[in-house]
């Protein structure tokens, strides 16, 4: 019926990120995202043409929504917006199609994607999350080496200059 397909998609933090997620069946029912590492997992469940926020991960409130709300051709993909380290993880597109069973909130497919999220980065220019210590050590250890060598250039002159 459907495909699997893994992926991994990297992120910066702030930026805004589709999952993207596509079927062929032209009778979708609902379509849910799920992080099975959290409680409840469910990032966005979409059934009767409407968002079901009765399950939804409160980390997820207002910052997830489908591509396109109509399921038009199939297209079932995600937008994340405003990603932060804390949305890193696995993600599991699954689609009830005219025949699936719903039992609850939970749709009874196997996933037809699954993608790895990894945030990392910085969009505060270059420098790494976590390194601002490590660039601001070598910039303090740099200006004492400068001063001392300001400091012993300076007295070797004044001595060269000391008449007795």
């Amino acid at each position: 019926m459907f495909l699997l397909f893994l992926d991994v998609v990297r992120v910066k933090p702030g930026d805004d990120v589709i999952l993207p997620c596509q079927v062929s069946e032209a009778s979708i029912r609902a379509v849910e995202w799920s992080r099975p590492d959290l409680e409840p997992e469910y990032v966005l469940l979409y059934r009767d043409g409407l968002s079901d926020p009765t399950h939804q991960h409160p980390s997820f409130k207002d910052r997830v929504q489908l591509v396109d709300r109509e399921l038009k051709d199939g297209n079932v993909s995600l937008i994340l917006k405003n990603v932060s380290s804390n949305d890193a993880g696995t993600y599991e597109c699954r689609v009830a199609a005219g025949d699936s069973r719903l039992k609850r909130a939970n749709i009874e497919t196997e996933p037809i994607r699954i993608y790895q999220l990894e945030v990392s980065g910085s969009n505060s220019g270059d420098v790494e999350e976590g390194n601002y210590g490590l660039y601001y050590g070598l910039g303090a250890a740099f200006l004492l080496v400068i001063f001392v060598a300001v400091v012993v250039f300076t007295r070797r002159r004044c001595r060269e200059n000391v008449v007795i």
